[in-house]
């Protein structure tokens, strides 16, 4: 049987569209099955009909023609109820239906099973017999078996075969893709694809026939792009803030640092071709931050990618097309790099789609900045067949319509014109304090990792940064940086923000959050040696880092210190008596240095039912409701198979919040949340009603969470994060929360449209 399995899985992972794939399933499925007949049914997205899609033994001319209402006959009763349905006389059953185009009248057994992916029902797989054969349950596990596996590979085949068949257009008018929101809005326009001569991917294991020749090459490549940065940046002068101009420059940083470049030179001296020798430091690069947790510091290896295309892309330069861009157009690929986006004309871009990343992505920032929808992470988007089709792109839905019907685009046209509306209008709160209508103020912080991402939070209103990330700056090195370059880091970014505060957190690294001269391997990372952990046993690394945190805050004095990953009252007593060490360290030198006030990171369950005891050593606390959420649910949420269980509004998590609130309220200490949940309009309602202190997140979302707050009275949402605590699920707690901000006006934070 897993011979079977695994001939039918690679013969299906060749073909080249769903219609294909189908007949080589009954094929096969037929034959093993040694029945009369076999067949797919799958479900058709735009109207929930299952549609006869191939078979072998039924009459041909039936595919695409039979078509069954949810729960009709044998095939919708198997969907339906999720579960195999094994009938030696099928006539008998009060839910047949007998269809004649199908000459299944010489039948008289019926096996189906359902074919589920991720708890959806695609279809349903069935085998008929001439006479009552014996079938029993070895025969109906096959089935199961066969079923589960390929669910895989017709979801694949379904969302990346070819988009013109007729097989393709019976399922659905209006083919939906859904990803992440990198930036709210919605937009219409004519989809482009990347250049085919961009595909790091693609790009095999070659030897160069000339290596002097590919080096010079590459390193014009390199220029030629660095040129194109700049000449990016300059174009769109007039259309972004000088602080977000300059994510440009930290592309070019990216793609000119020296240790990337001398790698990839050495193995073109090697023998090696220019483009697999830049595709293969690129993977080993990127290769460290994907496998981090945190989505932020991920990200970067994404943005390094991106620009590693462009200068495939100029490798390519003899050979690739001139690119013309419609009058409204929208950027697709894997990702979207920020040349990509500067090379569109001034008021053609209308949307991005990207398959991977995340709001956390330059991308995304450069696409709130420009006000410009972008949705993150549709992996199913087949999006190098789609060139040329109409796409509307929803950044409040993270769903991408291609080939929308009349009726769908002239929806969202409307709803075009009055997200419009909402945008003019949150923009006139920048200055406005974050204060409800009954005389509660909420500060808003900014989350930070890079300069320009401290200026876009003033941009956007932000009182201050509530957590700096200072991994960033460890990552773009080849080993740990000094002291003097920690300094000219940390004092650039308070002094930026002077007088407002600064919380920064020390070095979270560590597991698979590793720097790339500083690797760790374990089998549960997640659990294992990071954040204070990794610090505490590498005092070393930690006091340099104190020492220039401490002579950063001389003279400012709005430097708060957070410590990550804390779950036990000795961690924060040993961080502590560092922190006095690197002090008195710098007194003794005659170096000036101001201790700051101390936190500790509230992202471990423990650490929650510790608070009382941890209050009288520090000034306050910060929730990561990212890592707590995880934890607490035990649910790892870059994980596909499990991800869709990570939820914030989680009863479970929702009583951890609140305790955690509570306990830092009753030892008289402040308590501010910087995960998602603050920047999701219905968390930040609950966290508000619970009597949060202030919230920090992404800048782009401060006005919409401003605009929350500015609506919500404390004491409604008091009264509803308390009906909310009641509840025993998040399909129960999600629908009260929408309708709470329908009802005050603000459901335009959650949907397209006013």
């Amino acid at each position: 049987m897993l011979d079977t399995l695994r001939q039918i899985a690679e013969e299906v992972g060749h073909t080249t569209n769903l219609q294909q794939a189908l007949g080589l399933i009954v094929g096969w499925v037929k034959q093993t099955m040694r029945a009369g007949a076999c067949s797919v049914y799958l479900q058709d997205p735009g109207h929930g009909d299952f549609v006869l899609m191939a078979t072998d033994g039924l009459r041909p001319e039936s595919v695409l023609k039979v078509r069954l209402a949810p729960g009709e006959g044998l095939v919708g009763t198997v969907a339906q109820r999720h579960e195999p349905l094994l009938l030696r006389d099928a006539a008998a059953h009060p839910a047949f239906r007998y269809f004649p185009e199908t000459g299944e009248e010489r039948y008289t057994s019926f096996l189906g099973v359902p074919i589920i992916h991720f708890r959806q029902v695609l279809g349903v797989l069935v085998i008929q017999h001439q006479e009552h054969p014996d079938l029993g349950d070895n025969e109906i596990a096959f089935l199961v078996t066969i079923a589960s596996q390929l669910a895989g590979a017709i979801h694949e085949a379904a969302t990346a075969g070819d988009d013109d068949t007729e097989a393709r257009r019976t399922l659905s008018d209006t083919r939906r893709y859904v990803g992440a929101t990198g930036a709210p809005g919605v937009g219409i326009g004519t989809l482009v694809a990347p250049s085919p001569y961009a595909d790091l991917d693609r790009v095999p294991d070659r030897d160069g026939r000339d290596p002097e020749t590919e080096e010079t090459a590459f390193r014009e490549a390199v220029v030629a792009v660095e040129e194109e940065l700049r000449r990016g940046s300059e174009r769109m002068a007039d259309l972004l803030p000088k602080e977000v101009r300059d994510l440009f420059d930290v592309y070019a940083l990216f793609i000119s640092d020296s240790q990337l470049i001398d790698d990839i030179v050495a193995r073109i001296r090697e023998g090696k071709w220019a483009a697999s020798a830049l595709r293969a430091a690129i993977d080993e690069r990127t290769a460290v931050f994907a496998r981090m947790p945190d989505p932020y510091l991920r990200q970067r290896g994404e943005d390094i990618r991106a620009v590693a295309r462009r200068v495939l892309l100029h490798l390519h330069s003899d050979t690739r097309d001139p690119r013309n861009y419609p009058e409204r157009c929208i950027l697709a690929g894997d990702e979207v790099s920020l040349a990509r986006i500067a090379d569109v004309p001034p008021g053609r871009l209308a949307g991005i789609v990207c398959r991977h990343g995340s709001t956390l992505s330059h991308v995304a920032l450069i696409a709130r900045s420009l006000g410009i929808p972008a949705i993150m992470g549709a992996h199913d988007l087949p999006f190098k067949r789609l060139q040329g089709h109409t796409v509307v792109v929803d950044g409040y839905g993270g769903r991408v319509f291609v080939d929308p019907s009349p009726s769908v685009l002239s929806e969202f046209e409307r709803l075009s014109k009055e997200e419009e509306q909402l945008v003019s209008s949150l923009a006139a709160l920048r200055d406005l304090p974050a204060e409800t209508p009954d005389g509660v103020q909420i500060p808003l912080y900014a989350n930070a990792g890079l300069a320009s991402d401290v200026a876009l939070g003033q941009r956007n209103g932000a009182a201050g940064v509530g957590l700096y990330r200072s991994e960033f700056p460890f990552m773009l090195r080849a080993s740990f940086p000094g002291e003097e370059a920690q300094y000219r880091i940390y004092r650039r970014v308070l002094e930026s923000c002077a007088p407002q505060p600064v919380t920064m957190r020390t070095l979270d690294i560590g597991a698979d959050k590793a720097l790339p001269y500083f690797p760790i391997e374990e089998e549960n990372a997640a659990l294992g040696w990071r954040g204070i952990r990794v610090t505490l046993d590498h005092p070393e690394i930690f006091l340099t880092q104190l020492r220039a945190m401490l002579r950063a805050n001389a003279g400012l004095g709005n430097l708060r210190l957070l410590f990550p990953m804390v779950s036990r009252l000795d961690e924060v007593k040993a961080a502590m008596a560092l922190l006095d060490q690197a002090y008195e360290g710098l007194e003794s030198e005659g170096k000036t240095a101001m201790k700051p006030p101390i936190g500790v990171m509230i992202e471990v369950p423990a650490a929650v039912y510790c608070i009382r005891h941890m209050a009288p050593y520090v000034e306050f606390f910060s929730l990561g409701t990212n890592d707590l959420t995880q934890y607490l649910l035990a649910v790892d949420r870059g994980n596909e198979h499990v991800a869709e269980l990570y939820d914030h509004l989680h009863p479970a998590v929702l009583q951890c919040v609140r305790d955690a609130i509570d306990a830092a309220h009753g030892a008289a200490r402040p308590i501010a949340v910087c995960g998602e949940m603050a920047a999701d309009p219905l968390g930040a309602v609950l966290l508000l009603g619970m009597g949060v202190d202030s919230l920090s997140m992404a800048a782009p979302g401060i006005p919409h969470i401003k605009w929350v707050i500015r609506n919500f009275a404390f004491e409604q949402a008091r009264v509803l994060a308390d009906r909310a605590l009641e509840l025993a699920d998040a399909s129960a707690i999600r629908p009260l929360l929408i309708a709470a901000l329908e009802e005050v006006g603000l459901g335009g934070l959650i949907r397209a449209g006013r």
